[in-house]
């Protein structure tokens, strides 16, 4: 491999907004920056350092992590002062977060930030902080009866009562108990799903039914109501149809299961950064595979190789150079049993620069690494995944972070 670090070291320059910007041709409507692991606060301080920047100089106003993106309508109410939201930090905190992210002290610091820095501002100029994932986790799914019966009543309260597919009482009916939809035993054994039951496909049509007069009562809509309300029906009815989707294909027993699961969830993803992209130019945080432009990749359970393409790869497609990636890479995490990085590696490369943390433009990095490009990394941790240098060409920056001590 024909580099060293003095090669690489030409290329690194301070992780803050500037840098960030110089690496793009032009402000881009959705700015990405992912990490290759969770729960590290080291990792999201950073973050908060540099979306707070970005925010200040370049106008942006709407953050997205990968979070519930029910449960974060009560973040968001809290950082914005809604009229009606009545959480404290710490309610909004244990409440608001999915994945345990609430328990973050980063994550409390930068919901905190972000609502002293839009007090006293106008709400056109207030920042939104919200979640992007489904109400999903890697166990299971949530029931689709918040995001169904909200959108419900939201035309219930508006529309004639004869454009309604179905009453209240019937999809109280057809969803049942929560705990079917919830068990988490259905993610190993797909046949006690209700997914593909007769009342999940009733619901199914009636979810499409009312997202169809959500669109087609628009203008009346945005009359009776205000833009944020109808912008949170259409939240409900995103979620509602997305929820079942997934249902539905936890029922699945075929051998592409959970490829087509995780797409549908990457799926979910991608619809909610482009609803937030129509509004305000956003700020997204999320693990690197759920925002790179590449077909992303696991292995679960000893099943065969798990493959999708991410919320990012789909954005990407749609916005082009509207959308922008920087990808996380780390050296070491010691508390982990992530150690020093071989030195044929490009964290091992990386991890010789003298910065704690620095950005790099991965053309400049490409070119210094010269030909053949080093193997990706082996993590000998399941909870991270080193950055592939074959992606570079399809990166807008690379942020490094030499060393992560426990949080």
């Amino acid at each position: 491999m024909a580099t060293d670090s003095k090669d690489i070291g030409a290329s690194a320059h301070p992780v803050d907004a500037a840098s960030v910007m110089g690496l793009l041709q032009s402000r881009p409507r959705v700015l990405a920056l992912g990490e290759p692991t969770h729960g590290e606060d080291t990792l999201l301080e950073l973050r908060n350092e540099l979306f707070q920047q970005l925010i200040e100089q370049e106008g942006y106003r709407t953050i997205a992590i990968e979070s519930d993106c029910l449960m974060s309508l009560r973040v968001d109410d809290y950082v914005t002062a809604r009229p009606d939201a009545l959480d404290t930090l710490d309610e909004v905190m244990g409440r608001g977060f999915s994945h345990n992210f609430g328990a973050s002290a980063a994550n409390r610091e930068l919901v905190r930030w972000v609502r002293a820095y839009n007090d006293g501002r106008p709400a056109s100029d207030r920042v939104h902080f919200t979640g992007f994932d489904g109400p999903l986790e890697i166990t299971g799914a949530a029931s689709p009866r918040q995001a169904l019966t909200a959108l419900h009543g939201y035309l219930a309260a508006q529309v004639d009562a004869d454009l309604l597919p179905c009453t209240a009482e019937t999809l109280d009916r057809l969803l049942g108990a929560d705990g079917q939809w919830t068990d988490e035993a259905v993610m190993m054994d797909p046949s006690q799903s209700v997914g593909r039951s007769a009342e999940a496909g009733e619901l199914r049509l009636l979810a499409d039914d009312l997202a169809s007069l959500l669109d087609t009562q628009m203008p009346h809509l945005l009359t009776a109501t205000s833009r944020e309300d109808w912008d949170r029906a259409r939240l409900y009815a995103r979620t509602a149809t997305g929820l079942l989707r997934y249902h539905h294909g936890m029922a699945d027993t075929s051998p592409t299961r959970m490829s087509r699961l995780c797409a549908l969830r990457d799926s979910m993803m991608a619809a909610n950064l482009h609803a937030l992209a129509e509004r305000t130019p956003v700020l997204v945080f999320a693990q690197n595979s759920h925002l790179q432009r590449e077909q992303s990749s696991m292995r679960m359970w000893q099943q065969p190789l798990v493959e999708w393409w991410s919320a990012g790869a789909l954005v990407s497609a749609e916005l082009g150079e509207e959308y922008a990636f920087l990808a996380m890479a780390l050296g070491t995490i010691r508390h982990q049993g992530v150690d020093t990085p071989p030195p044929n590696t490009l964290e091992g490369l990386l991890y010789e620069l003298p910065q704690a943390s620095c950005v790099l433009d991965p053309r400049e990095l490409s070119s210094a690494l010269g030909a053949p490009l080093p193997p990706p990394r082996q993590s000998p941790w399941y909870g991270y995944a080193s950055l592939n240098p074959a992606h570079l060409p399809t990166v807008d920056g690379v942020v490094f972070v030499r060393d992560v001590p426990e949080s």
